[in-house]
């Protein structure tokens, strides 16, 4: 039989071995679900936020549990688990509070006497997600779905299964009472439970292939699907930024759970007239982060999650050294075992460069070099992803003019870096995906919004 492998980043030692679920058992899966939803969707509005509310408490309670295994399995370290499962808990609470606002009726003046629009739950939602925020990315689908009334099946990255358990474990003990299910297969069994009747829509996070081939079969079925893929996220520097600030946001956002972020900053766009403070403050920054072991209270970036996806990176990084780009730290596989990689600064990076073409999964910065506004603007547009993207200026209303109107992002931030954030939409466009999720927007993706009229 096959198995999905636990595997510590850290140290390369096998954690545990899972059994895939056989097809009688992902059926007899399915069918509880599907019996448990339609239950779930019949109760009421207040009585399924009663339950988020208990999901929060238990994030809350188990949050350090939680951290340890988010550790061991992709290397994530403890404090930053931490506040992963206290941010699961925020958009636990933040559906349990708004959600009754969010799928109130909305009255219409239309002809044929009284209208209006209610926003009903579709069914099962398959949430195919990934591991770099193994907890998040399913609470952030999840929540809102369940508020709402549609249950969630979900498949996890192979490498997070013990994150997977843990995760349908709290729900259940909260009292989600089968609506929730995690299925331990591998990407070959997707086909069959997206294309099964009882599955309603599809919600990804992942890189863009699996985006196409999922986007592929939902349309196939008939399906509603979001995605949520991949970034190459600009932060434009223009000459009249704060340098000391803009290094310690691009620092943060680049360094962000280690740079294996889809939102993470990606391509650091730089006016020539600031790039040597800006790449000595940079650096500096890069050189003052603790690596260590992820269990330890003192760790700021542990190991990436995997070694092929390490040496992904070490390739784009070779590849783009080869062609001229200029290691200012960082850069060298270290001699040891395990998933690791030192946080690494290239400048003299051009957009022929892998670095600056594809999206880096780690914490590798670019630094691109430009002469002006409409320079730096072609560059980041000039990328195939639009997720999110940050503009650093003295002149806010020039930055928050440049981002919302000329950047090619699903966000903008300005003199910071980009985050998530319950309240706001959370999504991008090109081959970012489409649909989004968090606030009043991801609740209703996933609902039947229905037109009705009263004679």
């Amino acid at each position: 039989m096959k198995s999905l492998a636990s595997i510590n980043p850290a140290t390369g030692a096998s954690i545990r071995e899972y059994p895939i679920h056989t097809d009688a058992e992902v059926e007899a899966t399915l069918a509880l679900t599907h019996r448990a939803s339609r239950a779930w969707a019949q109760r009421s509005l207040d009585a399924r936020c009663q339950v988020l509310r208990r999901c929060a408490g238990l994030l809350e309670e188990r949050s350090r549990a939680l951290a340890e295994v988010m550790a061991d399995e992709m290397g994530k370290p403890i404090c930053d688990g931490i506040a992963e499962a206290e941010k699961c808990a925020w958009v636990c609470n933040y559906y349990a509070e708004h959600a009754a606002e969010f799928l109130a009726r909305t009255d219409v003046d239309a002809q044929g006497g009284r209208s209006y629009v209610a926003y009903r739950p579709l069914g099962i939602v398959l949430a195919v997600m990934p591991w770099n925020y193994p907890l998040w990315q399913v609470f952030r689908a999840a929540a809102p779905s369940l508020a709402l009334g549609n249950g969630v099946v979900l498949k996890h990255a192979s490498n997070v299964t013990g994150c997977g358990l843990a995760i349908e474990a709290l729900l259940r003990d909260a009292g989600v009472d089968g609506a929730f299910a995690f299925l331990k297969i591998d990407s070959s069994s997707v086909k069959r439970v997206i294309e099964d009747d009882r599955i309603a829509a599809v919600t990804v996070t992942g890189s863009v292939g699996a985006g196409r081939a999922v986007a592929k079969l939902a349309g196939g079925a008939l399906k509603k699907c979001v995605l949520e893929l991949g970034g190459a996220d600009p932060y434009l520097v223009l000459e009249d930024a704060d340098v000391e600030l803009a290094a310690k946001a691009c620092a943060q956002g680049r360094l962000v759970n280690n740079g294996q972020s889809c939102i993470a900053a990606k391509r650091m766009i730089v006016h020539r007239s600031i790039v040597g403070p800006f790449t000595e403050a940079l650096v500096s920054e890069f050189e003052s982060r603790r690596v260590g072991d992820p269990r330890s209270e003192d760790t700021q970036l542990g190991p990436m999650a995997r070694v092929d996806l390490r040496d992904e990176l070490a390739g784009l990084v070779r590849a783009s050294t080869a062609l001229g780009a200029r290691t200012v730290c960082g850069g060298e596989v270290p001699d040891r075992e395990g998933a690791w990689f030192p946080p690494t600064v290239l400048d003299g990076v051009d957009a022929t460069m892998a670095v600056a073409r594809e999206e880096t999964f780690g914490p590798v910065a670019p630094i691109m070099t430009v002469d002006g506004e409409d320079e730096a603007v072609m560059l980041a547009n000039g990328s195939p992803f639009g997720l999110a993207s940050a503009v650093f200026s003295s002149n806010i209303e020039r930055a928050e003019t440049l981002g919302r109107e000329r950047l090619e992002a699903g966000a903008c931030f300005i003199n910071r870096a980009a985050s998530s954030d319950p309240r706001l939409p959370f999504g991008g466009i090109k081959d970012s995906g489409f649909g989004r999720e968090l606030g009043i927007w991801g609740i209703r993706e996933f609902a039947n919004t229905k037109a009705v009229v009263v004679d």
